[in-house]
């Protein structure tokens, strides 16, 4: 076993490929917001209100939205509340009532989650497969296009995390070192 198993395959699969696209943002973006405390996941930069914290119980939602709500047609379960949102950038707001501590379990749970269900709904009919989630026209999207859009989703916060966990304490790299286990959650 490699001591990066992050790293996507040099040669395999569509979906290894893509899987593994997804899993590398996950860990790049885990190692970013890893080994904070309450001011750490709160720090903003500029006029920006974003912080870790916020990303974290932000992409914490979209896993669980994107494996249970688009793809299988279930509303968002436990520990989310939506009766609970005053908006949608409720996630990102509310986590400054958090602690560092219900920030990691609330991903670190929501991703378990979304692994299984992914592995369940690859190994019933691989990324071809119609999600739950249709357009207006009535059209559904495969499950390859909602693997594609959360990898979009990580790549867009993963450069946001880049740039807050510098300003936290000079944290930098596009990958975290050989051997990285997350210290909190």
């Amino acid at each position: 076993m490699t001591d990066s198993p992050w790293e996507p395959p040099l040669a395999g699969t569509e979906t290894e490929h893509l899987v593994g696209a997804l899993e590398r943002l996950r860990t790049t973006f885990r190692w970013k917001a890893d080994d904070l405390d309450a001011a750490g996941l709160a720090t903003r930069i500029g006029a920006s209100s974003l912080t870790l914290g916020g990303l974290l119980k932000h992409l914490a939602v979209v896993e669980d939205h994107t494996f249970a709500t688009k793809l299988d047609g279930k509303p968002l379960g436990p520990p989310w509340r939506v009766d609970e949102w005053d908006s949608a950038d409720w996630p990102f707001t509310s986590a400054a009532a958090d602690t560092p501590e219900e920030l990691y379990a609330s991903w670190d749970d929501a991703v378990e989650r979304s692994r299984e269900r992914l592995a369940a709904a690859l190994a019933d009919g691989g990324l071809d497969q119609d999600a739950d989630v249709s357009g207006p026209d009535g059209q559904h999207a495969s499950l390859r296009r909602l693997v594609y859009d959360l990898v979009e989703e990580y790549g867009r916060h993963a450069g946001h995390a880049d740039l807050l966990r510098e300003a936290v304490d000079g944290r930098v790299g596009e990958d975290p070192p050989p051997g990285w286990r997350a210290v909190s959650g």
